[in-house]
């Protein structure tokens, strides 16, 4: 099953209509975390989620973050086959999100 993929601009427009749309879980190191992070991230690295599972709701909708997009999309896979029903990936990751919705998150 392919994960849906949500765009930063699409993410930025949906929050800004209903900040509680999505849990926003960013799956890179804390020191990536300190150098950028989105207002309202849950920090979970990858190699936790599956000890942590029980912190997340498998009925809210889950964007999964981390700095290009390829380690989220892997997460949100594994997500959707622990039964979560709505897993999104954003596309580029905090990368992209910095780049065309918010200047005051680094570059890295």
């Amino acid at each position: 099953m392919a994960i849906t993929q949500i765009s930063p601009t699409s993410l930025q427009q949906q929050l800004l209509e209903n900040a509680q749309a999505f849990f926003l879980l960013d799956v890179r190191e804390p020191f990536e975390y300190q150098i950028a992070s989105m207002d309202g991230t849950v920090l979970i690295p990858m190699n936790q989620v599956p000890e942590r599972l029980t912190e997340l709701d498998k009925e809210q909708a889950i964007v999964v973050i981390c700095h290009h997009g390829m380690r989220s999309e892997n997460v949100a896979y594994y997500l959707d086959q622990q039964g979560f029903s709505q897993v999104f990936n954003l596309t580029g990751g905090i990368d992209a999100w910095a780049r065309s919705c918010d200047s005051k998150v680094a570059l890295y």
